[in-house]
């Protein structure tokens, strides 16, 4: 018996299932294509001696080695596959002689973004390009990136939208690094305190499902998300004078602005009308933006989507017109 023993190389040396110990122990060789196998030292300390062997590289190669070994061997034989998730496919279709393929230990949901991480690190310190950047350099494509996604959501194409929540992610990622740069005196951070202040604030924020608030609508949630929202606010405000403007970006879409301070207005009762009237020509048809905006949000619509999606309907047209002329 060949069991092909695949470990996680984003999980601690050793730490395997008992079923990879049990297969570890129970077998009359142990084998390694490289010294540099992470498992080596770990397997040695725990009394399991590997063997580095001087195996083909190749699967299909590899494959007909190791069932020459098994054949020869007094007991079963385990081959610790070079780090990673998956058997290469020529070695398992190859190999002539009774195999199993053991998962010796498994990801928990996130580890590869470890990957990215070391990825980001490297590219960092080696290509000369990513070293030239700043936080305000990679602005532009922090909104282009977020427009694209949208922009796969809107035409539905779900397959285009995991590349392109990869490349958000970037943004994230990159700009995590470059402020790991700074000391901490200087406002620096690294991205595990993205991650830590990302999850404290989720736990923060659903105090129904991480405390003891009972919710019965998500109008429930809702409202309880605001009046969280309202005391981060007055806890982080400098002079203690709140609005309730407080925390709206302003460099957000100009729709979807108007929209968000429409709403932030709303709901602490400031009255309608403060939308007002202009003055001149170019602030009446400001104002006039305003009301489209007021009336989109009454029946329930999305200016700055809707907008989009008209912008997208006349695209089509125009194309339509271009290729019949």
């Amino acid at each position: 018996m060949l069991t092909v023993l695949l470990s996680s190389p984003r999980v601690a040396p050793g730490l395997l299932t008992w079923q990879a110990w049990a297969s570890l122990r129970e077998a009359s060789r142990v084998l390694a294509g490289s010294a540099g196998h992470p498992q080596i030292q770990a397997l040695t300390a725990a009394g399991v001696i590997p063997e580095i062997v001087e195996a083909p590289v190749d699967g299909a190669l590899l494959a007909e080695y190791l069932s020459g070994v098994v054949v020869g061997a007094e007991g079963p034989v385990v081959w610790l596959a070079p780090a990673g998730e998956n058997a290469d496919s020529a070695l398992l279709s190859g190999v002539t002689v009774p195999v199993r393929v053991l998962h010796g230990s498994h990801d928990l949901p996130g580890a590869h973004l470890l990957d990215a991480v070391a990825v980001m690190d490297r590219l960092r310190v080696s290509c000369p390009w990513d070293r030239q950047q700043t936080h305000a350099s990679l602005v532009p494509y922090l909104l282009e990136e977020a427009y694209e996604a949208v922009e796969t959501v809107e035409t539905g194409d779900v397959a285009a939208l995991r590349g392109e929540l990869g490349d958000v992610l970037l943004q994230v990622l990159f700009h995590s690094r470059i402020a790991s740069e700074r000391g901490s005196a200087e406002g620096g951070f690294t991205i595990d305190d993205v991650a830590d202040a990302l999850a404290a604030k989720l736990i923060r924020r659903h105090p129904h499902v991480f405390g003891s608030v009972s919710v019965s609508s998500a109008d429930d949630v809702s409202a309880n998300w605001e009046e969280i929202k309202k005391a981060e606010r007055a806890a982080a405000s400098r002079d203690g004078l709140l609005s309730v403007l407080d925390g709206v970006p302003f460099g957000q879409p100009a729709l979807s602005l108007a929209a968000q301070l429409q709403r932030r207005a709303e709901r602490a009762g400031v009255p309608a009308s403060l939308a007002g009237d202009g003055d001149c020509a170019a602030e009446e048809f400001g104002a006039e933006l305003m009301r489209v905006v007021a009336r989109a949000r009454a029946v329930g619509i999305d200016p700055e989507l809707e907008l989009r999606a008209a912008a997208r309907r006349f695209a089509d047209r125009v194309r339509e017109w271009d290729r019949s002329h």
